[in-house]
């Protein structure tokens, strides 16, 4: 028997499958936070909200190819973590974390109510 069959056959609470479900609609976010320099560029429009930063800064501040950085800041964009504007013939990136904290708190919480179930 392996991990998967006493998986499918244990019975799981409701929090559980709403944990599950949570993951499950989350996985995109995760996915985007999962990556270390993903990670480092949100540190690093963090420590720059006012302004933000363009790629060629960005680069500056990571070992990584322009290329590169701009393949994970269409990642970020993509699940709505950062968010451009136009200035002139550059973009400054910066952190709009749009709904990502209220998934990660949502899925924190389902957690906690499904381990919850757990120790009852």
């Amino acid at each position: 028997m392996n991990g998967g069959d006493v998986m499918s056959e244990a019975p799981i609470s409701e929090a559980q499958q709403l944990a599950l479900d949570e993951f499950v609609s989350d996985i995109d976010v995760l996915n985007a936070l999962s990556d270390s320099n993903r990670q480092k560029i949100i540190i690093l429009l963090g420590s720059h909200l006012k302004h933000g930063l363009t790629v060629t800064e960005l680069v500056e501040n990571m070992s990584l190819s322009q290329p590169a950085v701009s393949h994970h800041l269409k990642i970020l964009k993509q699940v709505k973590i950062v968010g451009s504007t136009k200035h002139g013939l550059q973009n400054t990136y910066h952190l709009t974390l749009d709904n990502t904290l209220e998934k990660l708190e949502r899925l924190v919480a389902l957690i906690r109510a499904s381990l919850q179930n757990i120790e009852d």
